[in-house]
């Protein structure tokens, strides 16, 4: 009975001594992604006045409406030619994909009308709202996407290698600290998954179109949602990006046409461009793509089209 009951005493005193332990280390973990996080409070003050009007197609997010054109293709289309099998009438069947800074859902509703199982953050709450209230309309999409009120670095814990891809539409030139957005991407982001990111470049051009024309003189964005100084060069991006274990695949230029409300792809990088990357993987794992095809030859076609 007496050594029983000190090993009891040393058991207790062991678990104590672990939940000391596990409580210290969440505290600092709370404390590193406070002091850590890639949220600018003054980016979030512009697009809070704004959420309510991501639906409005001829409205301040117009570009990135037609934007759908041709990043939706370019998402899908890099995405099979990934892949060794093509699921007609739902491309992206089975493909998890988290898209960062969802705002309104533009961007996470054509990707789910694919096929894929998407997961939006916005750290506002009223575009979370926005993006929630209009899937509703649709008991294909309210399925296949969920919204969540976060920021990227939130989710990092429950999220672990979780997401076969990752989106970040016109969103790098708005965080407030680059590098940690791209290290907490890294994390959530399977081996060997896609990330694909569109922003503007860091040029004499891009100030003059994107800030002198879009801003101030047409209108096609509400003045001051950019600000020069946090436009990204493709370069340090792309540094960034094989500095955190990702291999950049593509770079395209692109151009909005402020006339015909319309984006075409261009060799120069000088304004917009998108960017393709993939996080390196262990040698012999099998890739996302590989077990997206495997899981589209088991499963029947779900019900939505193709149409973006």
């Amino acid at each position: 009975n007496f050594f029983s009951h000190i090993s009891a005493d040393l058991k207790c005193r062991y678990w104590f001594h672990d939940i000391q332990l596990s409580l210290f280390r969440l505290t600092m973990k709370r404390l590193f992604s406070t002091s850590h996080s890639s949220v600018d409070s003054k980016e979030m003050k512009k697009f809070q006045l704004l959420a309510h009007k991501w639906w409005d197609e001829e409205g301040e997010f117009s570009a990135l409406h037609s934007m759908n054109d041709i990043r939706v293709p370019f998402i899908r289309d890099t995405l099979l030619n990934m892949s060794s099998n093509y699921h007609l009438g739902n491309p992206l069947s089975g493909v998890k994909i988290l898209d960062v800074g969802c705002g309104g859902g533009l961007l996470s509703e054509p990707l789910g009308r694919l096929g894929a199982s998407v997961t939006g953050i916005d750290p506002l709450e009223d575009n979370i709202r926005t993006a929630d209230q209009h899937k509703s309309f649709d008991p294909v999409l309210a399925k296949r996407i969920q919204y969540k009120s976060s920021s990227l670095e939130e989710i990092v814990e429950e999220s672990m290698e979780t997401f076969d891809v990752i989106v970040a539409s016109e969103v790098v030139e708005h965080v407030a600290d680059l590098e940690t957005f791209i290290k907490c991407c890294s994390q959530v982001l399977k081996p060997e998954g896609s990330l694909f990111i569109t922003t503007i470049n860091k040029t004499q051009l891009s100030y003059v179109l994107g800030i002198v024309v879009a801003e101030k003189i047409t209108g096609i964005v509400p003045e001051g949602t950019h600000e020069w100084e946090k436009f990204v060069p493709p370069e340090e991006l792309e540094r960034l990006l094989e500095s955190n274990g990702f291999s950049v695949k593509t770079v395209n230029g692109m151009l909005y046409n402020p006339l015909s409300g319309l984006w075409s792809w261009m060799e120069s990088t000088s304004v917009n461009y998108a960017m393709h990357a993939v996080k390196s993987g262990a040698q012999g794992q099998s890739s996302p793509t590989d077990t997206l095809s495997e899981m589209e030859s088991e499963q029947p076609s779900a019900t939505a089209g193709t149409t973006v």
